[in-house]
């Protein structure tokens, strides 16, 4: 149907409108009878901007995840043991968090979908405005350093501060927060915190997508599988768990449209006509995002670890994304129903790596990845040695601890049978003798 057309439908309807009244001679409602309808154009701009910001996250939060599992610090403070920037450090999904992950995520759905039914929406909407204040921040920060640092160059005067806060006296004094940054760390928090604000008072898309796209590619970063065989129960899972909730009732819906929070990226189809106040939303929640993008960070890794040149199963995993998500919008779009995302793309993520190891014959390889254990904490700063003797035997045994450098602590962690450890110590004393 034609732009033309379309033009004297929406007056006569809106004119039907105006005419009709009830047996009360109250007027109806206009946006129930005049509903917008969008244009090709604005449909085509809304959804590929959608399949353009899903695929961001996946993409840099793959490459980033490959760094992040190799830059494991551990930082030794003067006479004390501490990790640096235990919150960057990946959290890995076994095969029991996978099982557990769509029953938790079920009750999570459905407890708040009897909040919204039994509390009033805007109290509920406000407390959680507030909690993904502060979560979006620090996630839009996080994505940020990285820039910042390479933005500002190396004369920019970039100055260390820490806040710590304890409790107890000198003799028991027991740290609560230890947080490091330096300027460029604090330039980030305030630009991040602009956002944020901007997001509590707009409720904006623009601001909206900035967060959920932190989110999304935090998420990708920071969560890592151990194997290929734990992404297949997770994304199975959650397969089973998405079409229930779409399909089988509509809690999932009812959510995703009272839940103002930036857990979904929008993109609205009537821009062309409205520009930035437009209001008519195409969404994609963010769990369509990262779920896959976990999977296909994994498979970034285990091209990674096979030390070749071509990442094979990360771009046919990438590609297979952009066909299940292609296939979502069309299905959607065809049949004007929401359609659970992951009915497509869990196939195709995990149908198509697997296609491609069977002809490369790299099947079992493919299935026999296991995460590696962390690699040896390494020292990068060394206690004050100075005061009396023991404060120095106490500072050693801090360095002993990380680097697990002390003999009498790699005795215990050999594997070696006891019985055969000392006899070779027998002998050792008799060679010295």
């Amino acid at each position: 149907m034609s732009e033309t057309e379309q033009i004297p439908e929406a007056v006569a309807a809106v004119l039907e409108a105006l005419n009709n009244t009830d047996s009360n001679g109250t007027e109806q409602a206009l946006n129930a009878t005049a509903k917008f309808v969008a244009s090709p154009e604005g449909t085509a701009l809304a959804y590929g901007s959608l399949v353009f910001m899903a695929l961001l996250p996946i993409y840099f939060g793959a490459l980033r995840s490959v760094t992040c599992s190799k830059s494991r610090e551990w930082v030794v403070g003067p006479l004390e043991k501490r990790v640096h920037n235990a919150s960057d450090m990946p959290e890995t999904i076994t095969s029991r968090d996978a099982a557990r992950f769509p029953i938790i995520a079920s009750c999570t759905l459905f407890g708040l979908y009897l909040f919204f039914k039994v509390f009033s929406q805007e109290y509920i909407n406000m407390l959680l405005s507030i909690y993904f204040f502060g979560l979006g921040v620090l996630a839009l920060s996080h994505i940020m350093s990285p820039l910042m640092s390479r933005i500002f160059p190396a004369s920019f005067p970039n100055k260390q501060f820490q806040l710590l806060f304890t409790q107890g006296s000198e003799e028991a004094k027991e740290e609560i927060v230890n947080y490091e940054f330096d300027t460029k760390n604090l330039l980030c928090l305030i630009i991040s915190s602009v956002v944020g604000v901007w997001y509590l008072l707009k409720k904006h898309w623009i601001a909206n997508n900035l967060f959920g796209l932190a989110f999304a590619l935090n998420g990708v970063e920071l969560l890592h599988l151990n194997n290929v065989s734990t992404g297949c129960i997770l994304l199975g899972g959650l397969f089973v768990y998405d079409v229930f909730w779409v399909f089988g009732t509509n809690v999932m819906v009812t959510v995703a449209k009272s839940f103002e929070a930036p857990i979904k990226l929008v993109f609205p189809q009537d821009l062309l006509e409205r520009g930035l106040d437009a209001s008519n939303f195409a969404m994609l929640g963010l769990g369509d995002i990262v779920i896959p993008g976990i999977f296909i960070a994994l498979l970034l890794r285990f091209d990674v670890s096979l030390k070749k040149q071509s990442k094979t199963y990360f771009y046919s995993s990438f590609l297979a994304y952009i066909f299940g998500l292609g296939l979502t919008i069309f299905v959607m779009h065809t049949f004007k129903h929401a359609q659970p995302a992951l009915l497509y793309l869990v196939p195709a993520c995990i149908g198509f790596p697997c296609l491609v190891a069977l002809v490369k014959g790299e099947l079992t390889e493919l299935f026999s990845l296991q995460r590696s254990p962390p690699a040896s904490p390494r020292l990068t700063s060394f206690p004050t040695v100075s005061g009396s003797p023991a404060s120095l035997a106490s500072s050693m045994d801090a360095v002993s601890m990380l680097t697990r450098s002390s003999p009498r602590r790699r005795r215990y962690e050999e594997t070696v049978p006891e019985d055969t450890e000392a006899k070779e110590d027998e002998e050792t004393e008799k060679k010295d003798q």
